[in-house]
């Protein structure tokens, strides 16, 4: 599959301008994770509408890794754009969040990120289970907890943006979207998805051409599910073999046949269809009818 980062990123640029033209905002608010989505997603903005109408915001809590919110300074800086570090902890604590798991204190990170790690992999296939919303108590606890996070910085960007009269920018990709790697209600409620058309490994050579500091796209991909866990190790497989597979499911229609006992592709196959469970959104009697 071709791409051109060149002919791609005017076009997100201009796809962008009149987006928020036609709906009449003044400005764009995204909040920067310290990830690659979030910085491509930042440099098209600026050459998009100008550093001037964006507002970057930058909303760790406390179980956020440091270097993150580093990384996400380093973003916001090397492409010009003022940005606000604000806590979302105490809203998370006044939600009962941390209530589920108490603070480890005095425990060094590497520890935390071995026990989190440890408590993933007692799962035969975690990944798919988040997905259908199953698995035993502390599971479920488990699900809650991360995904509150994520809720909460929405409703914290929404907040910051309505008062400006600014839209919500998200960072999904179309990776994430078709394997279902994004919180239901909480980074999928935006107003704007400019990359939600790429894969993964498109937006990777994006960065390289829109200039994304290369500490940032040499930096595992990590999905805020459990410290420490990346995506690929979340998902089973590598972001080449991944979207190879899905850019397959694109192109042929005959890949069932030819792939149908490869062990990586019946995987994606699972995670596509699990991923549904993420796109049921607010269902009536009339829905549950269509549905039948």
């Amino acid at each position: 599959m071709n791409f051109n980062p060149e002919v791609e990123s005017k076009k997100i640029e201009r796809f962008i301008n009149e987006f928020i033209e036609k709906h009449g905002y003044k400005g764009a608010v995204i909040g920067v994770s310290g990830g690659i989505d979030s910085a491509v997603v930042l440099a098209l903005l600026v050459n998009a509408v100008g550093k001037a109408k964006i507002k970057a915001f930058i909303l760790p809590e406390r179980d956020s890794s440091r270097q993150s919110i580093e990384d996400a300074k380093l973003v916001c800086q090397h492409f010009g754009v003022e940005y606000r570090v604000e806590s979302i902890t105490k809203a998370l604590s006044g939600l009962g969040t941390y209530k589920l798991f108490p603070p480890a204190l005095f425990i060094p990170e590497k520890l935390k990120i071995v026990y989190a790690k440890n408590r993933w992999n007692r799962y035969d296939d975690p990944y798919a289970m988040d997905l259908q919303n199953s698995g035993d108590e502390l599971f479920l606890k488990g699900i809650a907890y991360y995904r509150s996070k994520h809720r909460i910085r929405m409703c914290k960007l929404y907040f910051e943006a309505e008062k400006l009269n600014y839209c919500v920018v998200g960072t999904t990709n179309k990776t994430e979207l078709k394997l279902g790697l994004y919180v239901k209600w909480g980074d999928d409620s935006v107003d704007i998805e400019p990359i939600k058309h790429l894969y993964k490994t498109q937006v990777f050579e994006l960065a390289r051409y829109l200039n994304v500091p290369e500490k940032i796209i040499k930096k595992p991909p990590t999905p805020d599910l459990v410290p420490g866990l990346t995506d690929e190790e979340a998902f089973g497989m590598t972001y080449q073999e991944i979207d190879s597979i899905l850019m397959g499911l694109e192109k042929e229609h005959d890949l069932l046949e030819k792939n149908i006992n490869d062990e990586k592709y019946k995987r994606i196959m699972r995670l596509i269809e699990l991923a549904k469970y993420r796109e049921i959104k607010s269902l009536g009697i009339e829905d549950a009818k269509d549905e039948r």
